[in-house]
């Protein structure tokens, strides 16, 4: 049994890749919500903060579905 060491490193490397952009994606959109809390307790609004915290949290719920697909087309 032969190990490919490339193969794995590269799989190693894209997962760790994968996984720490996932995670700050996802502390964006919670940061965006929050920043709207933030501004509705002064009486104003983040409309923009809102919107950002949107679009993140559906790109991780996309890369998320990508990863069940790519894993579902393999088996």
């Amino acid at each position: 049994m032969k190990i490919d060491w490339a193969a794995l490193g590269s799989v190693f490397g894209v997962s760790l890749v994968v996984t720490v952009s996932l995670v700050a994606l996802f502390t964006l959109g919670v940061k965006g919500l929050a920043h709207r809390e933030r501004a509705t307790a002064q009486g104003g609004s983040a409309p923009l903060a809102v919107t950002g915290a949107y679009v993140c949290f559906a790109a991780c719920a996309a890369a998320v579905a990508y990863g069940i697909y790519l894993i579902m087309a393999k088996a």
